[in-house]
């Protein structure tokens, strides 16, 4: 059978484009069984309005950022309303160098229980949404290094025809709790109403209205917030002046804690 690619990512940052679109090229590149790949970015409210239906003859790959462990709950409702059909799916995670928990897990349970036949999975980093620091520039070379031969062990497995072969993904099943940070006295905190500052440096050029992917950024006031802030992290690292800022004590001890205590590089991870 010749397989219509399709690419499906959230990416507030670009980290997860970047590796979502890396594995759709290197499995293009075998034109005798791939039929070019179509793209939906699904990172801005305006396009999560309405799901997607696949086709039997589809390979979808899709991918999402890692969120206290698990697949960012704001995405629940847009990703069970993607239906498979029978669909083969690559469920990509990618995550800041702390841990990526039960996300994968997840995001496979979600595709199978639509209607797709997932035939492999990876976690991949990503640097942290929180810091410019920690797994900084990910992913790099060696990242994509492992992206293509990701690729090409998917292309393998699909022309021996072994699509059928179970994957055994790491995480647990109940999931765990969204991860949460702790306090100088050990108790967790919720940083869920936290939201960036803006600075004196802000020349209202609207960068942080037009890549909020909740849309949450007023576009009279870039100072406001009209809903929720998920810290994705694309409102400070897409400034171009950097007029965005955290100055929240708990946030502030969350990230340093991550800095030091997750330095060391993480791998990816395959599961095929």
């Amino acid at each position: 059978m010749n397989y219509q690619i399709s690419t499906l990512y959230f990416s507030p940052t670009g980290t997860t484009q970047k590796i979502i679109q890396a594995l759709a090229a290197t499995l293009s590149t075998h034109v005798d069984l791939y039929t070019p790949s179509t793209e939906i970015d699904f990172t801005l409210p305006n396009a999560r309005t309405s799901g997607v239906n696949f086709q039997a003859s589809d390979l979808l790959i899709i991918g999402v950022p890692v969120y206290a462990g698990r697949v960012p709950n704001v995405l629940l409702k847009y990703l069970n309303d993607i239906l498979g059909n029978g669909a083969l799916a690559i469920p990509v995670v990618v995550y800041g160098n702390r841990q990526y928990d039960d996300a994968l897990i997840e995001l496979s349970d979600i595709l199978k229980m639509n209607g797709f036949r997932v035939i492999a999975a990876a976690a991949f980093i990503g640097e942290h949404a929180f810091s410019d620091v920690l797994a900084k520039d990910r992913p790099d070379a060696r990242d994509m290094d492992s992206v293509q031969d990701f690729g090409s062990q998917i292309h393998g497995k699909i022309c021996a025809g072994e699509i059928g072969k179970d994957v055994n993904i790491n995480g647990n099943c109940p999931y765990r709790a969204y991860y949460r940070p702790l306090d100088e006295a050990g108790n967790p905190v919720d940083l869920r109403a936290v939201r960036p500052k803006t600075s004196s440096a802000c020349t209202d050029c609207k960068s942080c209205v037009n890549v909020c992917p909740m849309g949450s950024i007023d576009s009279e006031d870039v100072r406001k917030f009209n809903s929720i802030c998920i810290k994705c992290g694309a409102c400070i690292k897409k400034c171009p002046v950097h007029a965005k800022y955290y100055d929240d004590e708990n946030y502030l001890r969350h990230k340093q804690e991550l800095e030091a205590e997750f330095c060391e590089r993480r791998e990816p991870e395959i599961f095929i």
